[in-house]
């Protein structure tokens, strides 16, 4: 069922020849990295500002703190891993097709005002 849902999205998986856009996303003096609703809705606003198709949110919260999660996307995932007594997140937004993994930067650094924000980007699946 899950899998037809990437076909009814109109965007499918990307076919050999197409080049997977992943970014690295590190987030420094960050805060409300316990909140799992700011984080649920911040990785909401980031698929849509990619204009990605989300197929579904799975958050955990530790205790005493820390979330670990993934939005599932037809166009790959977005995860997240929080330590908020540093401050600190680790993000891998990675898209294919036409979604735009940059667009969640700004949308990432509002939400949780983090103080530095470090993005690598690895291109994958690329012609040799």
């Amino acid at each position: 069922m899950r899998q037809n849902a990437l076909w009814r999205s109109g965007k499918g998986l990307a076919t050999s020849g197409t080049a997977r856009k992943n970014l690295i996303v590190d987030l420094h003096g960050a805060e409300g990295l316990d909140d799992i609703g700011l984080i649920e809705a911040t990785l909401r606003r980031c698929v849509d500002a990619a204009q990605a198709t989300l197929l579904h949110i799975h958050l955990h919260h530790f205790h005493p703190n820390g979330v670990s999660g993934v939005a599932v996307l037809a166009e790959s995932h977005i995860s997240i891993h929080t330590w908020p007594d540093s401050r600190y997140a680790a993000l891998d937004v990675f898209m294919c097709g036409k979604a735009i993994p940059d667009a969640c930067i700004p949308v990432l650094r509002k939400a949780f005002k983090a103080k530095r924000v470090e993005v690598s980007e690895i291109l994958r699946g690329q012609d040799t």
